[in-house]
């Protein structure tokens, strides 16, 4: 009877991890698919099911959970064009104020404006990208 208890956990377990996606009820369900397996072999004691589920849990999750996040796990995603700029120094090559102003990141030229409107930054100065708007880069000194 406790054999059939582990197979449903394990079932159960392993359906769960359609919703989760991290392996750990994978991990749990498997565990308890070899708990199930013991028990419906050798007949055990439920003392002993728990003692070959905790051991089982443990090695799926520190041997084989590892593995599997490796071989399928996303990684996040890198930013690219437009959305990898903001962070980024540029250089003013044009006084940069709220109505003009040039700046170059990483080789392309861009206008720019400064996030606080009544700020400006002389040619030649280093300044970080906040945000892009449009066409236009917004920079910031900084502190």
């Amino acid at each position: 009877m406790a054999a059939i208890v582990w197979l449903v956990a394990g079932i159960l377990l392993a359906a769960a991890e359609m919703l989760t996606g991290d392996f750990t009820l994978l991990m749990l369900g498997g565990a308890a698919l070899v708990t199930a397996g013991v028990s419906g072999v050798a007949g055990t004691s439920i003392l002993v099911d728990a003692i070959v589920f905790g051991v089982s849990s443990v090695a799926l999750m520190l041997l084989v959970r590892p593995m599997l996040l490796r071989r399928f796990a996303t990684p996040p995603p890198t930013p690219t064009n437009v959305d990898a700029l903001p962070g980024k120094t540029a250089r003013v090559l044009q006084t940069v104020n709220e109505h003009t102003g040039q700046v170059k990141i990483g080789g392309e030229v861009w206008s720019a404006r400064p996030l606080d409107h009544g700020e400006e930054y002389a040619e030649g100065e280093t300044v970080y990208v906040m945000k892009i708007d449009g066409a236009h880069a917004v920079v910031w000194k900084g502190p």
